[in-house]
């Protein structure tokens, strides 16, 4: 019932940046909090941060806080994630998904969400 639609990956040097764009169809998305996962192969899908269904509140996982941004424009059914000072560990695919509550905060539990992405390649040269 939830399509979700991720751009704006691609290759960057260490020190750039990237803006992640994920647009949601359906007409769950204003209710919805948003969240941010990224995957290396043989790794464990990792949370980076998620937001709220009003986009008033965010949260970050340790390794990218101060450096990435989460924004959810209701009005355009978009979540970003904007990525600044990448490291080469920032490499991976990065997912978007929508959390399986209602007016909720979100959370960093891969289980809790219920609608993912595609996918989008991110990948930092050193």
């Amino acid at each position: 019932q939830v399509q979700l639609v991720e751009s704006g990956g691609g290759l960057v040097q260490a020190g750039g940046s990237l803006r992640l764009s994920c647009a949601a169809s359906g007409r769950t998305f204003s209710s919805r909090a948003m969240g941010w996962f990224r995957q290396v192969p043989g790794k464990e899908r990792e949370f980076v941060g998620s937001i709220g269904w009003s986009g008033a509140s965010t949260s970050y996982a340790d390794s990218v806080k101060g450096r990435f941004t989460i924004s959810k424009d209701n009005a355009k059914n978009t979540v970003y994630l904007r990525m600044n000072s990448l490291k080469p560990e920032d490499t991976a695919v990065y997912y978007c998904a929508v959390h399986r509550g209602w007016y909720g905060s979100g959370s960093s539990k891969v289980d809790e969400y219920d609608y993912w992405g595609q996918g989008t390649q991110v990948t930092v040269s050193s």
